[in-house]
């Protein structure tokens, strides 16, 4: 079944190459739409895929790569579903 969320990631998420490490990971797991970096310091993605993958990005999200320190996600089911891809913005 497939599904769409929206996650904010706050921590030490900029400058430690979240958002190309979120795309890998996006697209090793067949996940479409796309991450950005906000003004805030955070990280924002909207991702759409089959539930069970969609789990595993998530997972994958509360820790990001190696020099990343996620101190606290936010999440919401229900956001716009992509269909293409997975980009950075």
């Amino acid at each position: 079944m497939q599904k769409s969320v929206s996650i904010n990631i706050y921590g030490r998420v900029q400058g430690v190459g979240f958002r190309y490490s979120t795309q890998a990971r996006a697209i090793s797991l067949n996940i479409k739409g796309f991450v950005k970096n906000m003004s805030d310091g955070s990280v924002y993605i909207e991702a759409s895929g089959d539930e069970e993958k969609l789990q595993k990005f998530i997972q994958w999200c509360r820790q990001g790569p190696p020099l990343a320190m996620v101190s606290d996600i936010c999440l919401e089911e229900g956001a716009n579903a992509h269909d293409e891809g997975f980009v950075i913005r």
